[in-house]
C-alpha cells in the first residue's frame, strides 16, 4: 500500500459529529466550535525504543497515542471532541495498520472524538496525535490556580506503570497475575476525562501525572507560587507497591510512586469545603479520589514518611534528555 491506500483503508471512517464539516481526504480538516466555548489544543508524541517496546501489540499503541491526550484534555476539564494523528510507518504491513488503527478508534468512539485528518510517512515508528477539546468559556482548569490551605488530591493509583516497567526490564520480580495487570495500566491507560469535566467546578487547579508526581505537582507549585506538604503514607498505589515500600527495595519502590510517570491520572487541588462533593463524586464515577497533602502558603516541595519526617530527598522526574526508556 501507499500512504493514501493506508489512509483510505484504515484512517478514512464516517462519523456521526455533525460538527466536523470536513474531515479525512482533504488538505486541512473543518470543524465548527460549539458557541459560547473556548477550544483546547494538546499534542504528544511517542517514540519506538523511548516511549514503547518495539513487540507492544499494535492495538495497544492504537490505544495509549490517544489516551494521553485525552488525560491532557481530563485535567484542563475539557470534553475532548477532534483529533489528527500523524505516523512514521518501517512499513505498511496491513494486519499491524489494522490492530493499531482498531484500537485507536475503539478509544475514540468511547469518547465521542472524530479523527479528522493526518499523515503518514515511512520511518522508524512513531506517532504524534494533536487533539481538540472544548469547555465553557473562562472555565478550564489550569496550573496556576492552586491555593494556601488547598488539600491536594489523586485519583487512581500511582507508580503501576512504573513498577510494570521496572519487572520488564529485570529490575524486579512480580507474579504473573500482578505483572499482567500493572501492565495493562502501562500499556492501556484510562484517561479521567468525566472527572476531569465533573472538577471544573470544585478544583482551583489540576494536572495529569505523566512524568511522576513530584515533577508534576511541581509544575502546580511553580505556576501557582505556593508549596506542598504530602504524606507518602496517603499515596494510593497496588498492594505490590505497598509491599515493597517495607522491603529492601523501598528505594525502587519510592521511585516507582513519586516519580515513574505515565500514572496519567488527574492531580488536583480544591478546597477543605469540596471535600464532601468530592467523596460524593468518587462513589458516582467509581474512581477511587485520595486526598494526600496540603499546599502551603511557602515555597518548596515536602514529602512526610511514615513517621512524618521529611524525606532527606526526592527522586528526579522524568527527563526526555536524560533517563532511558519510559513507555
Amino acid at each position: 500500500m501507499n500512504e493514501f491506500e493506508l489512509i483510505r483503508r484504515f484512517f478514512s471512517r464516517p462519523t456521526a459529529d455533525g460538527a466536523v464539516r470536513l474531515g479525512v481526504g482533504d488538505d486541512a480538516a473543518v470543524v465548527a466550535p460549539t458557541p459560547g466555548h473556548d477550544l483546547l489544543l494538546a499534542i504528544d508524541t511517542m517514540v519506538e525504543g523511548r516511549h514503547f517496546f518495539a513487540n507492544v501489540p499494535p492495538a495497544t499503541l492504537g490505544h495509549k497515542i490517544l489516551a494521553v491526550n485525552l488525560s491532557d484534555m481530563a485535567a484542563m476539564g475539557a470534553r475532548p471532541r477532534w483529533a489528527l494523528l500523524s505516523g512514521t510507518l518501517p512499513d505498511s504491513d496491513p494486519d499491524w495498520v489494522a490492530a493499531f488503527s482498531g484500537g485507536l478508534f475503539a478509544l475514540a468512539e468511547r469518547y465521542d472524538v472524530s479523527i479528522v485528518g493526518g499523515d503518514t510517512v515511512r520511518g522508524s515508528r512513531s506517532f504524534t496525535l494533536a487533539i481538540v477539546g472544548e469547555a465553557p468559556v473562562g472555565c478550564a482548569l489550569t496550573r496556576s490556580g492552586a491555593q494556601a490551605g488547598d488539600d491536594i488530591w489523586v485519583s487512581g493509583t500511582l507508580g503501576d506503570a512504573a513498577l510494570a516497567l521496572a519487572a520488564m526490564q529485570g529490575h524486579i520480580t512480580l507474579d504473573s497475575t500482578t505483572l499482567t495487570a500493572l501492565r495493562t495500566r502501562l500499556e492501556m491507560p484510562d484517561p479521567r476525562v468525566a472527572l476531569g469535566v465533573k472538577l471544573r467546578r470544585l478544583a482551583h487547579a489540576a494536572l495529569d501525572v505523566s512524568d511522576g508526581l513530584i515533577g508534576d505537582l511541581g509544575h502546580v507549585l511553580n505556576a501557582s507560587s505556593v508549596g506542598a506538604d504530602v504524606e507518602l503514607p496517603l499515596l494510593p498505589c497496588h498492594s505490590a507497591l505497598k509491599t515493597l515500600l517495607n522491603g529492601a527495595n523501598r528505594p525502587l519502590a519510592l521511585r516507582c510512586l513519586l516519580a515513574g510517570g505515565d500514572d496519567y491520572e488527574l492531580c488536583f487541588t480544591a478546597p477543605p469545603v469540596a471535600r464532601d462533593a468530592l467523596i460524593a463524586l468518587s462513589h458516582e464515577l467509581a474512581l477511587p479520589l485520595t486526598r494526600i497533602g496540603v499546599i502551603a502558603a511557602a515555597s518548596g516541595l515536602t514529602v512526610f514518611d511514615e513517621q512524618r519526617l521529611p524525606l532527606p530527598s526526592l527522586p528526579a522526574a522524568y527527563n526526555h534528555f536524560s533517563n532511558g526508556l519510559r513507555p
